[in-house]
């Protein structure tokens, strides 16, 4: 080889090179500014505590005002997203979400950053950020057109934005991004409204949820928060409706990933109180739930003895005499909430108009979700609903448990979220597992199951074992099951969530 070939060699040699570097920066413009530490990951996908130090280092800079950390910040996002995802690729479970609710002291500089790095330094890649809860929206109160008050009403705040910031933060961190949204549980606020009050849920002694024995402690309100405040509203209620339809289209504007909707029931009573064994233990006793139940009769026989039944809370067999004087009474032939979809009968026995009841109140719930979810399906985003696998069980021979959620007939287009959160030991899973066995052995083929689990990492926690043990357990006995979140950002991090949740800003 001469000497003018062996350079034009070297120089085809050197082109090729510098095209290839080239290419790699157009594919990965941070590979040229490698942080000092790569991330490592654990069989949880968890990063390794070398670059996590390294991450909140550059966290720090940034809010002392290091300009040139901005970008090492940047890169170092999109190194541990990068690590987290394809750690995740190659490890079950393939999606791992987290609970995350926002407080007002959140508005900190630096503190939604800290905590969405916290969520993908634990191998997270999905979160689902509360939108909507106890009556009051994550939206800024400057630019809140809905019947709710924001979240952070601080004088001062008032155009901070903490649901649009949450949701595009985590996206930069590569977490798929929900809004989660309480459905048919309005809020105290709600209730307080002096135009509302046709719009809530009534029961046949005309009791609104706020004036009956509360709900159980729930885990949404795992650090102290009363469930005394909680307020359900009437699902046929066209005031509800176009209320809540305001909240989800504000939501939407903050553009998530999708939208999770929890509550989609009922309040479940407590003691004798969590069965519905009679009408008027039934919410459907508002003025719309009422007008739409004696709808559904075909003749006026049919409706003399619904009206009969709402008003006495039974019917005997002078009843169904006297209405059948004009006719046969007959209504709607709809699905009950029996989970084996038997169809209600159309005669007149009091077990009948019964039946009717409760699938009248169900439909209730499953009408409220269609409209809910037809925004964010007509975006073409994720739905997800959350709900108890028991909550649509009956009960002995007449009852049904009072939250009346007919789950097995949600959309098999949502995503299924139950919420397996039983408490049967420090290290015995099985009433978790359970659950949610019969969600699977209940749910169409197709439908994405993914299991809730409540718990922290490492040990037992509230008579439950740790969430790996809990996973190992859920994994073994439902394989098909590639999905899981846990519940919830403050249970793992109780101490820092008080301070969250009670710091002045």
């Amino acid at each position: 080889m001469n000497t003018l070939t062996k350079i034009k060699t070297r120089k085809c040699f050197h082109i090729s090179s510098l095209v290839g570097i080239l290419f790699s920066l157009a594919v990965n413009p941070f590979l040229w500014f490698p942080p000092k530490v790569q991330a490592q990951t654990d069989i949880y996908c968890r990063l390794s505590p070398e670059a996590i130090a390294e991450k909140e280092n550059l966290r720090q800079a940034v809010l002392g005002g290091d300009k040139d950390a901005e970008k090492q910040y940047q890169d170092i996002h999109i190194q541990h997203s990068r690590a987290v995802g394809n750690c995740r690729l190659r490890n079950w479970p393939r999606n791992q979400g987290i609970w995350l609710r926002i407080y007002p002291c959140d508005a900190r500089p630096g503190e939604i950053d800290r905590i969405l790095d916290k969520i993908v330094n634990q191998g997270y890649n999905q979160v689902y950020i509360e939108a909507f809860y106890d009556g009051q929206v994550l939206l800024p109160a400057a630019n809140n057109p809905t019947v709710w008050p924001s979240v952070l009403r601080v004088p001062g705040y008032e155009n901070v934005d903490l649901l649009a910031d949450s949701l595009r933060k985590a996206k930069e961190r590569g977490l798929r991004a929900y809004g989660w949204v309480f459905t048919m549980n309005f809020g105290y606020t709600y209730s307080q409204l002096p135009n509302r009050q046709q719009a809530l849920a009534r029961n046949g002694r005309g009791q609104t949820t706020l004036e009956v024995i509360p709900d159980n402690v729930s885990l949404h309100n795992q650090l102290g928060a009363s469930h005394a405040f909680h307020t359900f509203v009437d699902p046929y209620s066209p005031e509800a409706r176009q209320d809540y339809s305001v909240m989800v289209n504000e939501v939407l504007k903050r553009q998530p990933q999708g939208v999770l909707f929890d509550y989609v029931r009922y309040l479940r009573g407590v003691g004798s109180d969590s069965v519905a064994d009679g009408v008027k233990d039934l919410w459907i006793y508002g003025e719309a739930s009422r007008n739409v139940l004696l709808q559904r009769a075909k003749n006026e026989a049919g409706k003399e003895l619904i009206r009969r039944f709402l008003d006495k809370g039974y019917v005997t067999s002078g009843d169904i005499y006297a209405v059948s004087s004009r006719g046969t009474p007959k209504w709607q032939n709809f699905f009950s909430l029996s989970p084996n979809g038997d169809k209600l009968p159309k005669g007149g026995s009091g077990r009948q108009v019964w039946e009717l009841s409760v699938a009248h109140a169900a439909q209730g719930i499953l009408d409220f979700l269609q409209l809910a979810t037809q925004p964010v399906k007509q975006k073409g985003l994720s739905t997800g609903a959350v709900f108890f696998p028991g909550g649509n069980r009956r009960v002995r021979n007449n009852g049904f448990d009072s939250r009346l959620q007919p789950w097995d007939q949600f959309p098999t287009s949502m995503e299924w979220h139950p919420m397996s959160y039983g408490a049967c030991g420090d290290r015995d899973p099985s009433c978790i597992v359970s659950k949610v066995e019969r969600v699977v052995s209940m749910a169409s083929d197709g439908v994405k199951i993914i299991p809730a689990i409540a718990g922290v990492w490492g040990e037992p926690f509230k008579n439950r074992p740790s969430l790996e043990i809990q996973m190992q357990a859920i994994r073994r006995a439902t394989p098909q099951i590639n999905g899981i979140s846990h519940f919830s950002y403050g249970w793992q991090n109780i101490e820092e969530t008080r301070e969250r949740k009670s710091c002045r800003l």
